[in-house]
């Protein structure tokens, strides 16, 4: 059976990879079980990976006399596991020094697995498609002679890089460390912050090819259970080759593929997962991603940052007022300024206008158009910039802004109040924590520019009301996108324009129907009662200072 063939079989019959605590069928058909022979076996592996350089075959003689074979891939074992656990205590003699009355070969595979191989995981497997992923994932595979099952021992060698600091999502006050793309270190990272034995991860494999590892996380008494279903029924669905991010999931088990807006959050920051699992949310863990999936996800959840919460409630909800005026820039105010400029100039006051005429007095196009040109043209820069190397990124936008700017408004392509109109319009979409919500409101604000500068003032009042009435539609695994504020949940609505403080938070969110509501008892509530100083000046009796007295 060729490589090619096998993976064909694995497609028709859809089975997953076991893990090495899975016991093995033994119900299996006749050519699925491997041989007694130890050529028959040999023969039969160098056929499936036909052509491939990096599997390594060794012949050894286990225990000194019984011929055996050890196979793995060379550039997914850890050489130096394969030697100390695997190899050198299989190739000792002196394990049948006081065995000379016993025949070794009746008990040999139990001899091996429980007290020879020193490696943590070893398995006892007899079925060629289980025996061929064990090897595709790192792991070394013993065949003996005349035994008619094979030994998984794990020796796999993984490369990661370190822990740092999240560049997606930065903050001023929080935690520095972020997902990385090894599965585990992940999961470690959630075990670390939520020491609970509530906390239930589920795995599966997704992709026929990659067989990507997918963890399912949430808290057994708090997520509702008609949700952790519905994401595993939604996963469980999914067909296709290869899983390489966990964007891929995300296009996979959204509930509306056309809508502009994000219905499932991402973030590569452990302390925000967290958080959202004890609010009754379920994170999704892919291996080979730094970014963990939230689900569900409402629009409030996009203008949410770690620093809100680790500020005091009047700061974080200052801030947050900030975005939302940013939100306010980045989406109508290019469409506000054609509509005005094209349509009802009798809007502005007499100075600015006459101001603005004297800007575009040169200008040969008509807002409408020149709006879209100085658009088009800064996202063409803004993606420029993120391409580039970083060394060359910086320089690039600086250049851009500044150089390429003035000249437009020396060489009459743009009036001046143009530049600040899409300037104001680039740092709005700028202050939105979530790239793919920024990225949804740029896609959006270009049909708004059209309507505004073909029928005004109405124009764009059509298009918000499109756009709201669109939001109003889009669920997120049932969950209205407007929740708390549509449909209107007032202990919802303390964590979203502003941000109330934590002891009047008692509840969780309630569109997210958890089985556990409460979050906080009744005691837990700021200093209600005078404060007591300890080291109040008066209270302590400070003394007049004496002439020499070094105190």
């Amino acid at each position: 059976m060729s490589l090619w063939q096998w993976l064909k079989y694995r497609k028709e019959n859809g089975r997953a990879a076991p893990p090495l605590s899975k016991p093995s069928d033994s119900s299996l058909p006749a050519e699925q079980r491997i041989s007694d022979k130890l050529e028959h076996s040999i023969t039969h592996l160098k056929e499936v990976f036909a052509d491939t350089d990096d599997l390594i075959v060794r012949r050894i003689h286990a225990f000194g006399r019984i011929p055996a074979a050890l196979f793995y891939l060379e550039h997914l074992t850890d050489q130096r596991e394969l030697q100390t656990s695997i190899l050198r205590p299989i190739l000792g003699t002196d394990a049948l020094a006081d065995k000379e009355s016993h025949p070794v070969e009746a008990n040999l595979i139990n001899r091996i697995t429980q007290d020879s191989l020193l490696t943590g995981n070893v398995y006892v497997e007899n079925d060629w498609s289980c025996l061929i992923e064990h090897i595709l994932y790192g792991r070394v595979l013993i065949f003996l002679e005349g035994q008619s099952k094979a030994i998984v021992a794990e020796a796999s060698k993984k490369e990661y890089r370190s822990i740092s600091q999240p560049e997606t999502e930065p903050v001023i006050r929080g935690p520095r460390e972020g997902f990385i793309e090894n599965y585990s270190v992940n999961l470690s990272l959630l075990r670390n912050r939520l020491p609970t034995a509530d906390l239930v991860i589920k795995t599966i494999q997704v992709g026929q090819r990659t067989k990507t590892k997918v963890a399912v996380c949430y808290l057994r008494d708090v997520c509702n259970p008609a949700l952790v279903h519905e994401v595993l029924h939604r996963l469980n669905s999914i067909e296709i080759d290869g899983i390489v991010d966990s964007g891929y999931l995300e296009q996979y088990i959204e509930d509306n593929n056309f809508s502009p807006f994000p219905q499932i959050q991402n973030t590569e920051r452990p302390d925000k997962s967290v958080a959202n699992l004890l609010e009754g949310r379920v994170v999704i863990i892919v291996d080979g991603s730094p970014f963990a999936l939230i689900a569900p996800a409402v629009f409030s959840q996009f203008y949410q940052s770690v620093d809100d919460y680790s500020e005091r409630y009047l700061l974080s909800s200052f801030v947050r007022l900030s975005r939302l005026v940013a939100l306010l820039f980045s989406l109508i105010f290019p469409a506000l300024y054609v509509s005005v400029i094209s349509y009802n100039p009798e809007l502005i006051p007499t100075e600015f206008a006459v101001a603005v005429a004297g800007g575009r007095a040169g200008v040969p196009f008509p807002a409408l158009v020149e709006v879209l040109i100085m658009e088009i043209s800064m996202e063409v820069l803004r993606e420029a910039t993120i391409r580039l190397p970083q060394q060359v990124g910086g320089a690039l936008s600086i250049v851009g802004v500044l150089v390429i700017g003035q000249a437009a408004v020396s060489a009459g392509f743009a009036s001046p109040i143009t530049v600040v109109v899409i300037a104001l319009t680039t740092i709005g979409s700028f202050a939105t924590p979530a790239y793919n919500m920024a990225l949804a409101l740029r896609l959006l604000r270009f049909p708004l520019i059209i309507l505004g500068g073909v029928f005004g003032l109405y124009g764009v009042m059509v298009g918000l009301i499109l756009i709201v009435n669109h939001m109003l539609s889009v669920r997120s695994f049932g969950v209205p996108y407007m929740s708390p504020v549509v449909p209107g949940q007032w202990q919802g609505m303390k964590d979203t324009v502003v941000r109330a403080p934590f002891w009047t938070s008692r509840k969780r969110p309630a569109f997210l129907h958890p089985q556990d509501p409460v979050r906080s008892g009744d005691s837990s509530k700021p200093l209600n009662e005078k404060p007591h100083n300890p080291l109040d000046p008066v209270a302590v009796g400070n003394r007049r200072r004496e002439d020499g007295d070094p105190t």
